[in-house]
């Protein structure tokens, strides 16, 4: 920390620290987060110091196979002893985070969020009953929502903060905070609806559902399903957008978690969509008649029995990426969005920045005000509300790719379009990787 900026540091009576922040001809002055009680700060230690216990694939589906009343008890056991260690070890890392970083009010919004959850799951009884886990599911599901904002709320405090951390920094703590919150959110997701499958098992026929894992999920449908919300988001955007053509192998099916690939699916159709509608419109005019060139997704299933990986490439005309901007698209907060536009906040992305930065109110809970996110319900399955314009779409979509072993590639043909290549590891196939 610079010396001016150390001398923009001041104790108050009692120990509390507060940062005077140059706000234009004046000082914004914040606080630094209130300590949590003794209690608490020494629960939170004696969880963050055991590290979460390998989880597999294989032993998260085991839940629910078969799905009766002890395995369920038993995922509810699981998910009370694994899920706060993950919170506390997260609670930690923020607390550990440079001090004026730690004093901006969405970091430390977000670290008080973590701390209630994990003081939450720590205390919380035994649960012995279904009756019992019937309450507590009910009572996990709110948490879970209210929890679905907190990566856009954290993007923009290290939005605010980037000149205190060097890229690598933020980079490896974001990486850390997503990963982790991908895990929680599968226990928890998993545990909900292993429960509601339980209650509702005797109404419903045979499925190819464990809990959120499809053991038969079909990439064309979800591929069909985001390219319509996507189409409607870039209509009303824009003012046009392309059409989808599925070739390869249209009937393929695989063992994956769908909200996952509707989470990377939408982000690369949201960046292609955006791309060509933008290059049609520069090169023929917004009033052209001329149709916008299609987006082609390729389907290729596992080429052996040995190989349990699933490739789908995104093919779009969109003009490509310039090659000054290809070593940053896969950094945290960089975007194109809106860089040919004022910094009012109006223009075609004025929708997006509503549910990215707008959205995250210091004083909004979970969701209110969201209006972008309003029209993205499906996105907010996979627990990450919109994030549309802060730049996080490509590298979260490639983290989740990498998470049950796969990958995301893009490669770009400067003047003519872009290829992304996504590769996923089927995960009936992914058993022993520990998540």
């Amino acid at each position: 920390m610079s010396a001016s900026t150390n001398r923009l540091i001041s104790r108050m009576s009692g120990g509390a620290a507060t940062v005077r922040v140059p706000c234009r001809r004046s000082y914004h002055v914040r606080r630094a987060p209130e300590p949590p009680s003794a209690e608490i700060s020494q629960l939170l230690a004696s969880y963050a110091v055991h590290p979460p216990h390998p989880l597999t694939l294989n032993s998260l589906v085991a839940f629910g196979q078969p799905l009766i009343p002890e395995s369920v008890l038993s995922s509810v056991s699981f998910v009370l002893s694994e899920i706060p260690r993950r919170l506390a070890r997260r609670a930690r890392a923020l607390e550990t985070l440079p001090f004026i970083v730690g004093t901006n009010p969405y970091v430390s919004r977000t670290l008080n969020a973590y701390r209630e959850s994990f003081q939450f799951l720590a205390n919380y009884p035994s649960v012995t009953t279904l009756e019992e886990n019937a309450s507590f599911t009910a009572e996990l599901s709110h948490l879970v929502e209210s929890h679905r904002n907190d990566i856009p709320t954290m993007a923009k405090g290290f939005q605010e903060c980037a000149k205190y951390m060097s890229p690598t920094q933020i980079s490896n703590f974001l990486d850390g905070a997503i990963r982790n919150r991908i895990s929680v959110r599968l226990i928890a997701e998993q545990h909900i609806a292993l429960s509601q499958a339980l209650e509702t098992q005797k109404h419903i026929g045979a499925t190819s559902h464990y809990g959120i894992v499809d053991m038969a999920c079909s990439p064309a449908a979800v591929v069909k399903m985001c390219g319509v919300f996507v189409s409607e988001l870039c209509e009303a955007t824009l003012g046009g957008t392309p059409s989808i053509i599925i070739d390869g192998h249209y009937d393929t099916t695989f063992a994956y978690v769908p909200v996952h690939l509707e989470y990377i699916l939408t982000e690369i159709l949201k960046n292609a969509f955006r791309a060509t509608v933008e290059r049609h419109y520069k090169l023929h005019g917004t009033a052209s008649t001329r149709p916008v060139p299609p987006v082609t997704i390729t389907i290729s299933p596992p080429p052996s029995p040995s190989s349990p990986f699933l490739s789908i490439r995104i093919r779009d005309q969109g003009g490509g990426v310039s090659p000054t901007n290809m070593a940053r698209i896969f950094s945290y907060a960089f975007t194109t969005a809106g860089q040919d536009n004022d910094d009012s906040g109006g223009g075609p992305y004025a929708a997006q920045h509503i549910g990215g930065s707008a959205a995250v109110g210091v004083g909004m809970s979970a969701g209110e005000g969201n209006l972008f996110g309003e029209i993205t319900g499906k996105g907010v399955q996979a627990g990450l509300g919109t994030i549309a314009g802060l730049g996080y779409g490509l590298p979260m979509s490639r983290l989740y790719a990498k998470y049950f072993g796969g990958s995301l590639d893009l490669f770009s043909l400067d003047g003519w379009g872009s290829d992304v290549y996504v590769k996923l590891r089927s995960v009936d196939q992914a058993g022993n990787a520990q998540i």
